[in-house]
């Protein structure tokens, strides 16, 4: 088991940044890629960003791409992601997620990812 504990949302301006950040503990020495997604009200979960167990790949949805960057440190057992230059449309609830034996290329759906965290709530104010 593995539980995941995401920090650091809150109510930003537009062009504002925030950083995410995803506290993993439990089977955390197994080989996990991690990725974040995002539910805004009334739509589907969509994927954020994704990242490989050692941090050598990561994939961006397009629509964050050049704003968002996903990173790890396996030592602390974190996942982060730096949100730049934020827009309204940023506005969501966003999930950590962790899948085991993700490797490069994969982790863009949800399926994938065998243990999620409670969110946290992003607010993106125009």
């Amino acid at each position: 088991q593995v539980q995941l504990v995401e920090s650091g949302g809150g109510l930003v301006q537009a062009g504002g940044s925030l950083r995410l950040s995803c506290a993993a503990s439990g089977r955390t020495s197994s080989n996990y890629g991690m990725g974040w997604f995002r539910q805004a009200p009334g739509k589907d979960r969509e994927f954020v960003a994704t990242i490989s167990w050692r941090g050598g790949y990561t994939t961006y949805a397009d629509a964050v791409k050049g704003r968002f960057t996903i990173s790890r440190d396996n030592l602390k057992n974190t996942v982060y992601l730096q949100m730049n230059n934020l827009k309204p449309e940023d506005t969501a609830v966003y999930y950590c997620a962790a899948g085991l034996g993700l490797g490069a290329g994969r982790g863009t759906g949800s399926y994938e990812y065998n243990y999620w965290g409670q969110g946290t709530q992003v607010t993106v104010s125009s």
